[in-house]
């Protein structure tokens, strides 16, 4: 990490978090642990098809779901990550990765932010009782009436059946 030993480190959590899932959660938990101050980093990507959430209710949602960490803060971005964790005094990014996949795909985004900003990227594997879950799988089961109970956090899940739509009407099935 850039800095003297005895300075503080700053890391940034970049994501969309549409909706923050509970893999999600632990990473920012175990990043809390690590580093004196988290800033959950929510990206406004007008690349992105429409979100399930509005960029406030995310940042609600995620405020309320970190309110126990003292050292965890949440803010929104648009731009290049870099710019904004040199803007932040960002000392390390921290990405969460669920599969190997993930890896390859974060790897020459890590690099690209270090030249960027000489920022380095830490990567925290994912809990194995959560490597399976992602945003977009969420979406899915939830916008086809399924329970996703297990994979968000309380308050995702309230503002999820808050906002839920009308369930689907099952197929026939003929036996």
């Amino acid at each position: 990490m850039n800095g003297s030993p005895s300075s503080p480190h700053s890391a940034v959590y970049p994501g969309s978090f549409d909706p923050l899932t509970r893999g999600h959660l632990d990473v920012i938990e175990r990043a809390a642990q690590l580093f004196d101050h988290v800033l959950v980093a929510v990206v406004v990507n007008p690349q992105k098809r429409e979100p399930l959430f509005t960029l406030d209710e995310r940042e609600a949602m995620i405020r309320e779901t970190v309110a126990h960490l003292d050292n965890v803060q949440v803010d929104h971005f648009r731009g290049l990550l870099a710019d904004f964790v040199r803007h932040r005094a960002g000392t390390v990014i921290v990405k969460g990765l669920r599969v190997v996949s993930d890896f390859e795909s974060e790897m020459a985004t890590a690099l690209m932010n270090r030249s960027l900003s000489a920022v380095d990227t830490v990567f925290l594997p994912s809990d194995p009782r959560w490597s399976f879950v992602s945003s977009t799988l969420v979406k899915e089961v939830y916008n086809l009436g399924g329970d996703v109970t297990a994979f968000v956090p309380p308050a995702v899940l309230r503002v999820m059946q808050a906002n839920r739509p009308p369930h689907p009407v099952p197929p026939n099935v003929s036996s």
